[in-house]
């Protein structure tokens, strides 16, 4: 495994995390196999693990923990998230302090530990005024309750909001960003990226394989694979356009020359930019974490990175005037 620093922190992270988004612990035999990846996954110097307060409704979190306390906690990275409903009351929701301090208590009893290295605000929460948000934040880490703060799906704008706030209050500073990014959204590119290497945040970014497009299992003119997550999950299915598919045999084609796979192509692709830290991938099967592991070790030559650019016809944001 290699490791990365988690922006301008000293913290440094396993280039792959392993993510609870997609785990399946709805019986035993499922968190059997979930249990057998997570500790190939910490046998193979994984040592970031992220999950939710809402995944699986606290289900994830209960389960991760209990994996995880077979395992020295100083050696594990562990973050969790707030923002989505965890109930039916009206505070039970959203970014404010009220949330916040319930949450995080519910989160450390689900994940039994004492604290959490990173916490993140899921969302943007416009209902809520920053200036809450972040102080409930940095209360928590004086309270030795989380160790670093981030948000995921978070605007450049609202990031930059946010650092206004933290330097006028002489806050804790934010340290992390958890975006999507992949070959096929790669948004970040725009602004965020240079706005976190501006500020020295680490960069985490969540479906490096696009819900599974960039696995390979799923390939023109061929059936959906029996149990796979489009036969019933809406975000999947919603990406298995023609349009889509066509560049996915493209990309198979790139990965052959390379002896390789696509999904270790495209893990390796995501890992070009050092300004990542870490790139959180689900893996339900040891068999899928073990070939996600080999993106580490593949190295792409610079000429594949313009065919993928020409192949999506991507092109960096950049208004010129006059």
């Amino acid at each position: 495994m290699k490791y990365r620093r988690l922006g301008n922190q000293g913290i440094r992270v396993s280039e792959l995390a392993l993510g609870s988004w997609m785990t399946d612990v709805s019986d035993e035999a499922k968190q059997q196999l979930a249990a057998e990846s997570i500790k190939k996954a910490y046998n193979n110097g994984v040592n970031f693990f992220d999950c939710a307060d809402t995944y699986s409704g606290g289900a994830a979190e209960r389960f991760l923990g209990k994996t995880l306390k077979q395992f020295p906690r100083k050696e594990i990275v562990l973050s969790s998230k707030v923002y989505f409903p965890t109930g039916s009351g009206i505070n039970d929701r959203g970014l404010s302090r009220k949330h916040i301090m319930e949450s995080i208590d519910q989160s450390l009893k689900n994940l039994q530990t004492d604290y959490l290295d990173l916490y993140f605000c899921h969302r943007f929460d416009s209902n809520t005024p920053l200036e809450e948000t972040l102080t409930a934040l940095s209360d928590l880490v004086d309270q030795g309750k989380i160790l670093y703060y981030g948000v995921s799906e978070w605007r450049p704008v609202q990031i930059l909001e946010a650092q206004l706030v933290i330097e006028r209050l002489g806050l804790h500073p934010m340290s992390v960003v958890q975006p999507q990014y992949n070959m096929f959204d790669r948004y970040i590119e725009h602004e965020l990226m240079d706005v976190c290497d501006k500020l020295g945040l680490g960069i985490v970014p969540f479906s490096p394989l696009s819900q599974g497009l960039l696995t390979g299992k799923y390939r023109k003119g061929q059936q959906i694979p029996a149990g796979s997550r489009a036969t019933y999950q809406d975000q999947i299915q919603a990406l298995l356009t023609e349009e889509n598919l066509d560049k996915v045999e493209e990309l198979v084609l790139m990965a052959k020359e390379l002896n390789t796979d696509l999904a270790t192509f495209s893990l390796a692709w995501a890992l070009r930019d050092r300004r990542i830290s870490s790139l959180i991938t689900g893996a339900s099967k040891p068999e899928q974490l073990a070939n996600n592991l080999k993106a580490i070790d593949l190295e792409i030559p610079e000429e594949y990175f313009s065919r993928i650019d020409k192949l999506f016809g991507f092109k960096k944001f950049d208004r010129k005037i006059g």
